[in-house]
């Protein structure tokens, strides 16, 4: 257990910052997911659309240090891959 005044703090943010990151990060799953979805579906304009909501919540995840920025790049990168192989 923390036994400082700073430690005890420290302590608390991250139970604070754990909280934001979970829901950062299940926002971000779940747009992936409702992407993945329509995709699997065949359905391309539910996917762009789908996409239009994800790459912000994946870029943003990245920005604020919840996922890689690499990660990130690359899962948008092969989600409009996939988009786009549905019309081919």
């Amino acid at each position: 257990m923390a036994n400082t005044k700073s430690a005890k703090k420290a302590a608390r943010q991250t139970l604070r910052r754990t909280e934001v990151n979970k829901a950062r990060r299940s926002g971000m799953r779940s747009a992936v997911r409702k992407v993945e979805e329509a995709i699997a579906a065949g359905n391309q304009a539910a996917a762009a659309a789908a996409l239009k909501v994800a790459e912000p919540e994946l870029v943003r995840a990245a920005q604020k240090g919840v996922v890689h920025k690499n990660m990130a790049a690359r899962k948008v990168s092969r989600l409009v891959r996939r988009i786009k192989a549905i019309s081919a």
